[in-house]
């Protein structure tokens, strides 16, 4: 009885002589390693030759898709990033397509399940967090821009403050005297043609229409924003 069969590779074509036990066993070919099932020839199984020593059983490569897919997943998690965490859903889908058509040939599946599942945990958790850092971040940034605006308004109305003490001082005016806003203007370091200040939280308004300069024996006032914008 022969103890030997001969097949073709599927690849190269090249002839190969394999031992009955590899029959319909993965195996690798020798010539251009193309893995593939060990199937005899039909016109030739009876023949009997000597055995290739290269002719041996091949492993199963492991899927990278299935790598990258589990890599992606878990990267998704701490940072709760949605952009790892979709390519680690899309990786490990297609990891496991390919991995039940290779024939055996590739492995993996444990990998690209776990890809899978992590991938979607990050999903979800991208989906939970990122609205509600959201929600803490928008809240803290208007805070942060109506203080910085309170800030620079307030510096306005000492600026606006020492300027009209100086014009009293120079022209010998009374507590209950009221400079005009030209009657200022020199002594608030932008010169005698120099832009006035408008308040911060509305740009777009004139210096009269921002502040009130009152006499000199009361401080100057935020007409934009009264309540808050005070000069301590």
């Amino acid at each position: 009885m022969n103890s030997h069969f001969k097949i073709e590779c599927p690849k190269c074509s090249q002839p190969i002589e394999c031992p009955v036990d590899y029959l319909d066993k993965l195996i690798s070919c020798p010539h251009c390693q193309e893995q593939f099932l060990a199937r005899p020839l039909a016109a030739t199984a009876a023949d009997h030759v000597t055995p290739v020593a290269n002719a041996i059983p091949g492993r199963p490569k492991t899927s990278t898709l299935a790598v990258w897919s589990l890599v992606l997943g878990i990267l998704s998690l701490p940072c709760f990033s949605i952009f790892s965490a979709i390519p680690a859903v899309i990786c490990g889908h297609m990891a496991l397509s390919r991995i039940s058509y290779s024939g055996g040939s590739l492995a993996g599946k444990g990998l690209a399940i776990a890809g899978l599942a992590t991938g979607y945990v990050g999903i979800a958790l991208a989906i939970f967090y990122i609205p509600l850092m959201l929600a803490i971040a928008i809240p803290n940034l208007h805070r942060a821009r109506d203080t910085a605006q309170e800030n620079a308004c307030i510096n306005n109305l000492r600026i606006i403050d020492g300027a009209k003490g100086q014009w009293a001082m120079e022209l010998h005016k009374s507590q209950t005297d009221t400079p005009a806003p030209s009657d200022i203007q020199p002594y608030m370091g932008r010169g005698a043609s120099g832009e006035l200040p408008a308040c911060p939280n509305d740009p777009t308004q004139t210096f009269e229409n921002s502040y009130s300069i009152n006499n000199v024996g009361t401080k100057p006032t935020c007409k934009i924003l009264p309540a808050t914008h005070i000069l301590p």
